[in-house]
């Protein structure tokens, strides 16, 4: 498509759900979509940085857009992968209790594995063993049959050679959305761009193009870094597919767990630290004028959110091996310092907040006005998610 002429589509952002929705789209008839994206390629931020687990819609309230969409997108995106011979690791996954007070939560997610169709088994310890040997807990632990892996980057780049094989789908890399001139026409790093649809798949920066629409005006983004470490390949036998705490589910955190990747590589992390920028990904890489405004959000949120006070006391100590190490070391009975590697993986999670009650969204948010559609708080479940979201969103172009 010539630049200036008009998209039947626009959606901004490259990441999976860009990329989901797109697809779906074609599969429903739709021609001339435009991709556009502010970086060089695809995956540069949270679509291609996540562990690439594949979810089982465990841990979401029954009555959550997550629990609707999570198992479905489980499905439908191992099927992807299988017809397009991607890799998948289908070890499924064990969470465990480091205490006795934990059990309760536990037995809350089984509960909740069961109303969502999840396929789960209630362990005792016996059990657990046969399963993960090295994982430990107490008393009982649950073990999810669905979790599986994928490469994420694999299914990014795939996906976009459909889009592109197909003819009804053009890219433009480089390309950051600006704002609007007049409500059909976007204004970018590359010349306006009219379009009849609009979708805001932006990720990270998700709430800065929906205020140029009006849309969310209430809510704002706070990110979280999460740092990993690495089991060295001499010692990654120790993990034979993924190990998670009970994690507090009145925050939308999982807690440092275990995840064996398709690769054979097996990654401990991540951490949920307040970030201070949407991209700070080292120390100070990142870090923009917004620092200023996220530093005064996160510190309104200490004073009136005893949640995320809680985060913001406990996840920045991690920054210090030992710390994390600890957290790592809980969940199995044989773990050494030294089996442990630095990496350069990292990740940021835009969380979204209800600025008005200063609490953190927990579920995702699709938001319709006319002929734009907002996916907002895009955080995990998300890449699970995406192609039951995208199928959910597609038939909002009915209207």
């Amino acid at each position: 498509m010539m630049n200036g002429s008009c998209a039947d589509v626009l959606i901004t952002g490259a990441g999976i759900m860009g990329l989901t929705i797109a697809r779906e789209l074609v599969q429903q008839g739709w021609e001339n979509i435009l991709i556009i994206e502010k970086e060089s390629g695809l995956g540069k931020h949270a679509s291609g940085r996540n562990s690439g687990v594949l979810h089982a819609g465990i841990y979401y309230a029954p009555d959550s857009m997550k629990a609707a969409s999570c198992l479905n997108g489980n499905f439908l995106m191992r099927q992807y992968c299988h017809e397009k011979n991607l890799p998948i690791l289908a070890t499924g996954k064990v969470i465990v209790a480091r205490n006795e007070s934990e059990l309760p939560v536990l037995r809350t997610l089984y509960e909740r594995a069961i109303a969502n169709g999840a396929k789960v088994d209630w362990l005792d310890q016996a059990d657990l063993s046969t399963i993960e040997p090295n994982a430990k807990t107490v008393q009982h632990a649950l073990f999810s049959h669905y979790t599986a892996v994928v490469d994420p980057n694999r299914v990014l780049t795939q996906l976009k050679t459909d889009l592109e094989s197909s003819g009804k789908v053009s890219f433009r890399f480089n390309c950051a959305f600006q704002g609007l001139s007049g409500s059909r026409t976007a204004t970018t790093a590359r010349g306006n761009m009219p379009f009849k649809w609009f979708v805001n798949a932006a990720g990270a920066c998700c709430d800065r193009v929906s205020r140029a629409f009006g849309i969310g005006n209430d809510y704002r983004l706070i990110p979280f870094k999460g740092i990993y470490y690495r089991l060295k390949a001499s010692k990654s036998h120790m993990i034979r597919g993924s190990i998670y705490p009970v994690p507090d589910i009145l925050n939308p955190f999982l807690g440092v767990h275990f995840t064996r990747n398709v690769h054979g590589d097996v990654y401990l992390g991540p951490t949920a630290i307040p970030a201070l920028g949407r991209e700070n990904y080292g120390i100070l890489e990142g870090i923009d004028s917004e620092m200023f405004q996220i530093l005064t959000s996160d510190a309104l949120l200490f004073l009136t959110n005893a949640k995320f006070r809680n985060v913001a006391l406990t996840e920045p100590r991690k920054y210090l091996f030992p710390f994390f190490f600890r957290d790592a070391a809980a969940l199995v009975h044989r773990l050494s310092p030294d089996d442990l590697e630095a990496t350069h993986k990292v990740g940021i999670r835009p969380q979204l907040v209800d600025w008005k009650s200063k609490e953190l969204v927990m579920d995702f948010m699709v938001v319709q006005d006319g002929r734009t559609i907002h996916v907002l708080n895009p955080i995990s479940p998300a890449f699970t998610s995406s192609m039951d979201l995208a199928q959910k969103i597609a038939a909002m172009f009915a209207g």
